[in-house]
């Protein structure tokens, strides 16, 4: 059975939906990530099923990420079992998630040799590079993105500067839309001089990820 073996979590209801995300961690989280769970319950108000999944290394109980063949095919496993309890094409899924989750599901969807069919990828604080290395852009892939993306990143996000972000989103050919959490880090933490908490920060988000994914045709 496809991603039978994955550690998963679901809201919303399957029965009636049209559509259904796949929200998928980051490298330094799991799938009860304090984003992915608000987005999900978002979702789930607006009648949007969801479906949250660990990567092997996270239900093995380690912290470093996978090598990359293996997160690879768990986030087409994860797909895989989304279509299948949702019982919805390919072509109704929306793939994403935090980070390099996010970036995993956009690589997939953009793969030359086997892409996933989607309705759209959700990208929740896009990692355009490694931790120090803004030389080493991850925008290979960016140009075969040929279906809606959402970006949202936070305007203080050390891992994808404003001004190199929206000029690599350039590149997707895709509807893109780019929403800016103010004051932000790559965590979606604000500064405190701005006088917004992580909640607030953590509801902007589940906001914008479900009126864009309740919009998508």
């Amino acid at each position: 059975m496809p991603g039978s073996d994955l550690a998963v979590d679901v809201a919303g209801r399957w029965k009636g939906a049209d559509r259904a995300v796949l929200l998928a961690h980051g490298a330094g989280a799991d799938r009860n990530a304090k984003t992915l769970v608000s987005v999900a319950e978002a979702l789930a108000v607006a009648g949007v099923p969801s479906l949250r999944f660990d990567y092997p290394y996270r239900s093995a109980g380690r912290k470093s990420p996978d090598r990359p063949v293996v997160l690879d095919t768990a986030t087409r496993s994860a797909a895989a079992e989304l279509a299948r309890r949702s019982k919805l094409p390919p072509e109704r899924l929306v793939l994403g998630g935090r980070s390099m989750g996010g970036r995993y599901c956009s690589m997939v969807v953009a793969d030359e040799s086997e892409p996933v069919a989607a309705l759209g990828v959700l990208l929740l604080g896009y990692p355009l590079h490694p931790a120090g290395k803004p030389d080493r852009a991850r925008v290979e892939h960016l140009g075969r993105l040929d279906l809606p993306a959402l970006f949202v990143s936070g305007t203080r996000d050390a891992l994808a500067g404003r001004a190199d972000l929206t000029s690599a989103v350039k590149k997707v050919p895709g509807a893109v839309t780019l929403h800016w959490l103010e004051s932000a880090d790559h965590g979606f933490r604000p500064l405190k001089s701005s006088g917004r908490t992580s909640d607030d920060v953590l509801d902007e988000v589940a906001r914008v990820t479900t009126e864009w994914v309740t919009a998508l045709r």
